[in-house]
This record gives structure tokens, sequence and C-alpha cells, in this order.
């Protein structure tokens, strides 16, 4: 009996030790296959991990990324607690790739990093319940500024009349392509100056490109919350590596 005691710490410890190793490795290969900044936090779970590596497949992977970004034309905006949960993690006999079955993820962009990809100047901020409800976000800034900053001069005659007047916004969030969020403003207030309407639009409404995550991770939900937007996405068949 203490000899099978024994030898199960044994196991168990050489188990951990081995998991542990593992863990190490696969994170540095997937940074390397996704063109990440950093390495990502890797859990494997399960045990006994030994077992489940002679049979070539791994019940449970949790990842936790950091260094992913979403691009709204050349700006760059942060995205935060990128997590993806993973089942039945395939790996092939040369152990050198690796396919979930399945897999969940999440992520999130506050609303500080969010106004970095929208019009100059403007803030965006939480909706309140009602709105958010809506997956509606608050979109705030200085008129002549966010429409210059959309590319377009003024004239002098456009930029006095337009003043100092600020314009406030609604704008709904969605999936685009499942590789984007797309926000949208819902209705535009009418300006003092003619002809200059759909400048606003193009101006106010944009897609953030979310890049860092594997191509078979579709998003298909975003909502939003005090924090900011969470995105949401599923897959099969995801590529780790290889």
């Amino acid at each position: 009996m203490i000899i099978a005691v024994i030898l199960g710490v044994v196991f168990t410890a050489l188990d951990r030790i081995a998991v542990n190793f593992a863990e190490s490795e696969a994170a540095e290969k997937i940074r390397t296959s996704q063109g990440l900044s950093s390495a990502p936090e890797v859990s494997i779970n399960g045990f006994p991990f030994l077992t489940q590596v002679v049979g070539k497949q791994l019940d449970d992977v949790d990842i936790s990324l950091s260094g992913v970004a979403a691009l709204a034309g050349e700006r760059v905006v942060r995205v935060s607690e990128v997590r993806a949960e993973l089942s039945e993690v395939t790996i092939d006999s040369g152990y050198t790739s690796a396919v979930a079955a399945r897999a969940e993820g999440s992520a999130r962009i506050s609303y500080e990093d969010l106004a970095q990809a929208a019009p100059e100047g403007a803030v965006v901020g939480y909706a309140g319940p009602e709105r958010a409800a809506k997956n509606q976000v608050k979109v705030t800034g200085p008129l002549v500024k966010m429409l210059e900053g959309a590319g377009l001069r003024l004239p002098d005659t456009a930029s006095a009349l337009l003043g100092d007047r600020t314009v406030t916004a609604y704008s709904t969030v969605e999936i685009a392509g499942g590789d984007a969020v797309r926000l949208k403003a819902e209705s535009l207030p009418e300006l003092p100056v003619p002809g200059f309407d759909a400048d606003l639009r193009r101006a106010m409404d944009y897609e953030l490109d979310i890049e860092g995550i594997p191509v078979s991770l579709r998003l298909n939900q975003v909502t939003a919350d005090e924090k900011g937007l969470k995105v949401m996405g599923t897959g099969q068949g995801v590529t780790l590596v290889g």
C-alpha cells in the first residue's frame, strides 16, 4: 500500500512537470504561428495529462491572449481579456500541430480604447442600460474637428457657422463578416451647413477588424455594457499551431 501511494505521488509529480512543460511549449508555438507580440497563457486541463498525450487528444485547453489588436483604417485599437476555451484538441503524430474540434472565445474592448478608432476628438461611452440592451454606445465630439479628422477641408465660412457645436449620436454595434465589429450611428443631427451630412455619416460609421485570432474562429456576437464591448465567437476545427 505504501509503495502504491509513493508511486502515485511520483506519477502525479511527473504528470504535472510534463503538463507545465507542454503548456510552455504550446504557448510559444501559438505565439509564433499567430504572430503575437507575446506568448499566451495556456492551461491544459484534465488528469492524467500523460495518458491524454499518448492518446493524442487533450480534453480541454484554456488560452488567454495578449497583443491582440483591432484596426480601423490605420488606427490601432487594443483588445483585452482575450480568452478561448478549446475542446477535444487533437495532436498530430509528430506533435507539431494541434486542432480543436470546438472552440469558444471572448474579448473586451474598453470605451477608452474604442475611442482610438472613433472620429478625431470624439468620446465613446456607455449609453445607459436601455440603449446598451440594444447594443448601442454613445459618441460625442466637436463637429468641426470630427469632420476635419475624416479628411474634409471645411471652408472658413462653414467652420464659422458650425463654431464649437458638438454632435451626439448613438451607434449600434454589430458583427460584420465574422472578423470585424461595425459601429453605425442610428441617427445624426441636421447640420446648419448644407452638404456635409454624408461627410458626417462617413466620419461616424466605421469598422474594427480584429487581428490575431485564429481564422477558423468566427465572431458571432457583440454586446455593450458599462465596461465597453464584449465580443464572442465560436469555431470548429480551429487550428492552434501547425
